[in-house]
């Protein structure tokens, strides 16, 4: 049986297992940024297809170790059976790293990785695959730690956060897969209203009304395992078709978004239409400050403008004890969590949190923060 890495933005593992093992996934094993797994390719299929919370699914074709220099990786690459898994045809890209690693250059091993794959080919087939930098058929993935390396070849192709929906976006956008794995954090589930008043381009709205209508998240796409030669293309359609006849009739549902910036709101609406499902999500134009609640109860999430979304750090002081304010006068009864890289916010905002979980938005630290506003009082729960 196959064994599969899958990735995913730091702080979501212990949910990617759950979520794995809900798919049929045996051996799950957690480590940092992923999750090592096996199964057979009918469940790679089903995790490419339904996981949300993933953004790569690797197949570990390779571990070795390595004793003198780059000379026994190209060996240890070149013994694989490269021909019986993808065609000559096929453009490939190599992408390498490395932990605690002796070799002295990343480029020099990253050329040689690729130069025993294509020298397989020739030797082989007389020919050999062509590199793509952009948009490649296959990606192989090479990890060192020490003197051990492990070699994957990538079965998603495009990051599964590409869920082939957003096209238009802000400036600082949240990953689709790290969205989902928030309000998986928040307890939201389809039917209880949910909240975004500083909604940008629409990411945290998308995913709810996806999970709402029981739209998988990469129905839209196309992956790199439908190129290798052992796809199942029968297997594959049926699972495509049983998953496209389980979605639920599009509606109005308890979601509402809004934002301050009228272009944010219109890159929102474009996603939502293209994706269609527009009419899911009630959009309205307003400050954040003076947004009042849709509902009785429910679930309020935002990203809050930090870094490149906002720069100044003096605005932001002046935002958070003013968003605690508003929190406290009209959210009784609802949950807040509040993503964010800023981590003044836990003393500006005058509220206790009752929880702070670390996350990671690809390479920036951030905390979501969790505030549960109790009715009919000015304290947290």
């Amino acid at each position: 049986m196959p064994d599969f890495f899958a990735t995913c933005p730091r702080g979501l593992e212990k949910l990617l297992a759950d979520e794995l093992i809900s798919f049929g996934a045996t051996d799950v094993r957690i480590s940092a940024g992923g999750i090592s797994f096996a199964g057979d390719w009918p469940t790679c299929y089903r995790v490419n297809l339904q996981s949300r919370l993933a953004s790569r699914i690797l197949w570990r074709v390779k571990d070795a170790t390595y004793f003198r220099d780059e000379q026994d990786v190209y060996k240890a690459v070149y013994d694989l059976p490269w021909t019986k898994w993808f065609d000559v045809s096929c453009t490939i890209l190599v992408k390498v790293t490395a932990i605690k690693c002796p070799l002295k250059s990343l480029e020099f091993i990253t050329l040689k990785i690729k130069d025993a794959v294509c020298d397989k080919f020739r030797a082989e087939k007389d020919a050999r695959p062509s590199v793509a930098k952009l948009d490649p058929d296959m990606r192989i993935h090479a990890f060192f730690e020490g003197e051990k390396f492990t070699l994957y070849l990538d079965t998603s192709g495009d990051a599964l956060y590409k869920r082939g929906v957003r096209i238009h976006t802000n400036i600082a956008p949240l990953r689709e897969n790290l969205a989902a794995g928030i309000l998986k954090m928040t307890g939201w589930k389809p039917g209880i209203p949910l909240l975004d008043p500083m909604c940008g381009s629409g990411t945290f709205l998308i995913e709810a009304a996806q999970i709402s209508l029981n739209i998988q998240p990469g129905i839209a796409r196309n992956f790199a395992f439908e190129k290798l030669k052992n796809f199942d293309a029968r297997t594959w359609n049926a699972m495509r078709e049983s998953a496209i006849a389980a979605q639920l009739p599009v509606s109005e549902l308890p979601i509402y978004g809004s934002d301050l910036y009228g272009d944010a709101l219109k890159a929102a609406h474009q996603n939502l239409e293209e994706a269609g499902i527009r009419e899911t999500v009630d959009l309205k134009q307003c400050n954040a400050l003076e947004v009042s609640p849709p509902e009785k109860e429910g679930v309020l999430v935002a990203n809050l403008p930090y870094g490149e979304r906002m720069g100044d750090e003096d605005e932001l002081a002046e935002l958070y004890p003013q968003l605690g304010d508003v929190l406290k006068k009209r959210f009784g009864g609802w949950s807040a969590y509040l993503f964010t890289a800023d981590l003044r916010i836990a003393k500006l905002m005058r509220l206790t949190p009752s929880r702070r979980t670390p996350l990671y938005n690809g390479a920036i630290e951030c905390r979501l923060f969790e505030y549960k506003i109790v009715a009919g009082s000015n304290r947290p729960k």
